[in-house]
């Protein structure tokens, strides 16, 4: 999408959420055509002219001062991700973020992702890929490392994979709030080929997808909770923790915490004894 489309559709719909009640605005007897607030409300509460606001939403204005994006968050009530997602559509072109080279995880990490052998923990990259796992990680959720390499994905597993509706609790929400977490990822890194393709190919096979990003919300990935329905060991609960990795922000370390003396401690205890290598070389003696 072009940078000024970007932008007017993003403020847009931040506007449009908002009522003059809300932003403080008293009422002027007009007969309101469209949803949330006028440009020129916008540009009031802001404190910039309407002429300014309305270049501004077109993509015209150039580069905006940081006076003016701090004035413009307050205005339109943008939480972080949102002022995040902003100042990364607004940024100058040459400014505009390119990935960097394929990722990849080191060594030490692999080793932590192994030592969390008790629960689900997993390191996400650019575009939600997904690019280490433990062994839990890939009995709750699937078997990532059995998939090729494009098809490692958390959000293309979500909405895509047929067996996500079934395993994940709340799916609506978690599937949601992962293209909200794409469209963040879109706004940083305008020129990624393979964040467009992923883009594409979600918008083509998954019939919700197109409606969730349409409407630009946005989400920085942190912490919260999740359940899942496992076929075998039935519900699990967890309370989710993200952190990006030291020395690389573009890699994000997910961890599936679980409540001692829980039910799920008990199913991840079988899960972890059915999926270590001495169960399955026993299995196979057998």
């Amino acid at each position: 999408m072009e940078r000024s489309h970007a932008i007017a559709d993003f403020l847009r719909s931040r506007r449009a959420r908002i009522t003059p009640e809300r932003a403080g605005l008293p009422a002027d007897g007009r007969v309101r055509r469209v949803p949330g607030l006028r440009r020129d409300e916008v540009a009031r509460v802001a404190g910039v002219s309407t002429e300014y606001y309305t270049r501004l939403e077109q993509g015209r204005a150039g580069n905006p001062s940081a006076e003016v994006l701090e004035s413009l968050a307050v205005a339109l009530q943008l939480d972080a991700a949102e002022r995040e997602h902003l100042d990364d559509l607004l940024a100058r072109p040459a400014a505009r973020r390119r990935p960097s080279s394929p990722q990849r995880v080191r060594p030490g990490l692999h080793l932590m992702l192994q030592t969390l052998n008790h629960v689900p923990a997993f390191i996400l990259g650019r575009r939600t890929d997904v690019l280490a796992s433990n062994s839990l990680a890939r009995a709750v959720l699937t078997d990532f490392e059995a998939l090729p390499v494009p098809r490692r994905n958390i959000a293309r597993y979500y909405l895509l994979d047929p067996e996500a509706r079934e395993r994940v609790g709340d799916w609506e929400r978690i599937a949601a709030e992962t293209v909200a977490i794409l469209r963040l990822e879109a706004g940083r890194y305008p020129h990624d080929r393979q964040l467009a393709d992923l883009i594409g190919e979600l918008t083509v096979r998954s019939p919700e997808f197109a409606g969730w990003w349409n409407d630009h919300r946005v989400l920085r990935r942190t912490h919260g909770a999740k359940q899942y329905h496992h076929p075998v060991v039935g519900d699990l609960e967890f309370s989710y923790e993200s952190f990006q990795v030291p020395g690389d922000a573009e890699q994000t370390l997910c961890v599936y915490n679980v409540e001692p003396g829980s039910d799920t401690v008990e199913a991840l205890r079988l899960l972890s004894s059915w999926t270590s290598p001495q169960a399955g070389l026993h299995a196979a003696g057998q």
